[in-house]
């Protein structure tokens, strides 16, 4: 063959072939300067040798059909698998007729491992059974961290699951249920870390397993891990039930650490960069370049330890928080996570299970208090913080208050007042508990 010929082959190869539906409108996307998802799918539709290949050319002419007529054409249905009531997400085709091949395209929520901890053979081995069985096409990860399996047909989604199942994969959350947990890579390689995430995550999930398979809640229900402030898996405004990292003694400095960056950097630049950007005013640099840290005025934002990375660390005294009622819209709009538990040990098993104990009394009460199709922050926004406190048997805190000389629900003699009889009642219980020791 010449060079001519192998040029010519060359270039016709990424060309489709002629059965191939036409997608002028969907071309348009590939255009621009950024990877189109419509190149993805091309590739799938191109793999001659794949039998996800018909699917995948009918899902295109499905998309292109879709935007000429702006409209979308799935529906919904009922697809499981035997002993689960959720975990697959069903989607059929209503104009079948113009693309049988993907008349049925069901999504497989797969939990994945705490942490994002892979083998690359363990990866290698889902592609293979989703080659066999689905589209191909894989999403890692959905929003509540699934590993979404997506394009499956009805009658293959049973055969997916048992070889999923075989190498130690189960299903995800789906519908009014308790959803897939996510956590951080955490303490295996962020110094960061303020607890064992992935200990926290599977014990949770290990006991709440059945929430997630057999729907029987109000609505979804989603549990986040992030092992410190900087909340690497959205949690405070994406779940419901937000375990934060975070530390109660005072921020470790390195003073040789913080005079080398002064120095590379420039003080200027460390005033600028550094101690302006502290939300409370807790940093001031001294004129020997030294940090002083106000800790009793720090919130533990992390912006400072992750400029500083050498010189700031957080304290020894580690545990977490935790917030309840984050989600996207829904009824009354987005909502960060209010603080419930300000903080909490995660070290040994006991504390993993306090954890457990109190996340079921918060399941419970969203099972039997919530309504339908309400978010447990919903639920608290309806009845109220004071009312909900006492119903999971928690002791109103000043911590819980977002801004307390601002809100216009708190006068700030009465909080000041109460504030500090908390704090002298906590000084109290803490001297009490040394003198015991």
């Amino acid at each position: 063959m010449s060079h001519e010929d192998n040029h010519d082959r060359a270039a016709d190869s990424n060309a489709p072939a002629k059965s191939c539906h036409p997608t002028p409108m969907l071309d348009e996307l590939e255009s621009g300067p950024w990877p189109s998802f419509i190149s993805g799918l091309k590739r799938l539709r191109d793999a001659d040798d794949k039998p996800y290949a018909p699917m995948m050319n009918d899902l295109l002419g499905q998309l292109e059909h879709s935007y000429e007529n702006r409209l979308g054409y799935w529906k919904g249905g009922t697809v499981s698998v035997f002993g689960y009531g959720g975990g697959v997400i069903p989607r059929f085709s209503e104009v079948a007729d113009k693309f049988p091949e993907s008349k049925e395209f069901h999504t497989l929520r797969v939990q994945p491992p705490a942490g994002y901890h892979y083998t690359t053979d363990l990866l290698r081995q889902l592609c293979d059974i989703w080659e066999k069985y689905g589209s191909g096409l894989i999403a890692l990860h959905g929003q509540s961290g699934d590993i979404m399996f997506q394009g499956c047909s009805t009658e293959n989604v049973q055969k997916a699951f048992d070889e999923f199942n075989e190498i130690g994969f189960d299903l995800g959350g789906a519908g009014p249920a308790l959803r897939t947990s996510m956590s951080c890579v955490g303490h295996a390689r962020c110094e960061k870390s303020c607890y064992d995430e992935v200990k926290a995550h599977r014990s949770v999930i290990n006991e709440f397993l059945d929430e997630m398979h057999r729907p029987a809640l109000p609505y979804k229900f989603k549990f986040k891990f992030s092992g410190c402030g900087n909340d690497c898996v959205n949690a405070i405004h994406r779940a419901d039930f937000a375990v934060i990292g975070t530390w109660r003694d005072d921020m470790k400095v390195d003073q040789e650490e913080v005079k080398k960056y002064v120095a590379k950097a420039g003080r200027k630049y460390t005033i600028d960069h550094v101690i302006a950007m502290c939300p409370t005013r807790a940093l001031s640099l001294n004129d020997d370049d030294t940090l002083e840290v106000d800790n009793k005025s720090c919130v533990r934002c992390m912006h400072c330890l992750n400029v500083m990375t050498k010189a700031l660390s957080p304290g020894d005294d580690k545990g977490a928080s935790i917030l309840v009622g984050g989600k996207r819209a829904l009824k009354i709009g987005d909502m960060m996570g209010t603080m419930i538990i300000p903080f909490i040990k995660l070290q040994t098993d006991e504390d993993h299970q306090a954890l457990v104990e109190f996340a079921r009394r918060l399941i419970d009460f969203f099972a039997d208090n919530a309504l339908e199709h309400e978010r447990i922050g919903e639920t608290m926004d309806r009845i109220g913080l004071p009312a909900f406190l006492e119903a999971i048997g928690v002791d109103p805190d000043p911590n819980m208050v977002n801004h307390p000389r601002t809100s216009c629900y708190v006068r700030t003699d009465d909080f000041t007042d109460e504030a500090e009889k908390y704090f002298e009642r906590k000084a109290r219980e803490a001297g009490l508990n040394i003198a015991a020791d």
